[in-house]
């Protein structure tokens, strides 16, 4: 029982966020929806702040994206989680199909290895189950109210995940192992002088349908705040709380920041500080280093992350300060 109603309550937080995105997003364009010309850009275009984005929980687009920016990112990372060691890597590709609505799909990686270095905290693992993709995610995005005179944009989001066994049990489980589901809530402001704010935040709700982590003793989800192997058809819910803050370097797109995520489950709060930078290579090129340093230690270590973006132009491209 407790599983059906939890089952309908995704479905119906779906579309409760589905219905006020379309509501919030009609009352502004009837309210106050400016269009800004641009002579190279075509007759008339809509607002849009520049926000600095954070680099290791990304947004799905730009704040106020408009139709036709694109983008592919290449990440690498590396985490110590005591017993063992994790190497992560993604790649995704976001897009903005009309304006202020950006869509992306990621797939990521892992591979963990042993480091020599037990801690006795857990028991023994079978590695060899948790090197492969992850889940295949698929997201939405769409920035509903854009105030240039505040700096100030809100948006609503999705993200949806569907779990993948490892490489090694692809031939003998079956390919679809659970679901992710997401949404999420994005404010973000410029404070003028170069500095920016945006808070990330939603429930998670991961449903393990008991598939081949569950039968090998898997902890893939310890980043979750999940340390122990999940149950059969078991739910987990916990919310994510993500608080931003950078500085952009005058007359350019290069920041440094901080990321701080936080992730509440029932009998945990995990928060991780990610100080970072972002570097411009080239017009259409960015690199952003990400550290990670976990509050408590008491089951990751420290951690790097590194970002690479591509941006490819567009027919509204015009040339961007570094």
């Amino acid at each position: 029982m407790r599983s059906c109603f939890r089952h309908a309550l995704c479905h119906f937080l779906g579309l409760l966020l589905v219905s006020c995105t379309l509501a919030l997003a009609q009352v502004e364009e009837n309210q106050n929806d400016a269009f800004i010309p641009h002579e190279d850009e075509g007759p008339r275009q809509r607002p849009k702040v520049n926000h600095a984005e954070p680099l290791f929980i990304d947004l799905i687009r730009d704040l106020g994206a408009r139709k036709g920016e694109r983008e592919w990112n290449l990440g690498f990372g590396h985490n110590d989680v005591l017993d063992y060691d994790e190497y992560t890597a993604l790649i995704e590709y976001e897009w903005a199909v009309i304006d202020r609505l950006g869509l992306e799909i990621e797939l990521p990686f892992t591979y963990k290895a042993n480091n020599g270095r037990p801690t006795g905290e857990a028991p023994v693992r079978d590695l060899r189950r948790q090197r492969g993709i992850e889940s295949l995610k698929l997201a939405a995005q769409w920035s509903f109210a854009v105030f240039p005179k505040a700096q100030t944009t809100l948006a609503l989001g999705y993200i949806h995940e569907f779990l993948i066994p490892s490489f090694r049990d692809l031939g003998s489980h079956n390919l679809h192992q659970g679901n992710l589901y997401n949404p999420f809530f994005i404010g973000a402001k410029h404070w003028g002088r170069g500095f920016h704010s945006l808070v990330y935040t939603g429930p998670r709700f991961h449903h393990d349908w008991g598939g081949s982590w569950h039968r090998n003793g898997d902890y893939r989800f310890d980043t979750e705040g999940i340390h122990s192997p999940a149950a059969y058809g078991a739910w987990h819910t916990s919310w994510e709380i993500n608080t931003n803050l950078h500085y952009m370097l005058p007359g350019t797109r290069n920041f440094v920041g901080v990321e701080i995520n936080q992730l509440v489950t029932a009998h945990e709060l995990h928060t991780v500080l990610r100080p970072q930078m972002r570097i411009v290579l080239s017009e259409t090129l960015i690199l952003g280093l990400v550290a990670s340093i976990p509050l408590d230690r008491q089951h990751e270590g420290l951690g790097a992350f590194t970002r690479l973006i591509y941006e490819p132009p567009h027919k509204h491209h015009r040339p961007r300060k570094h």
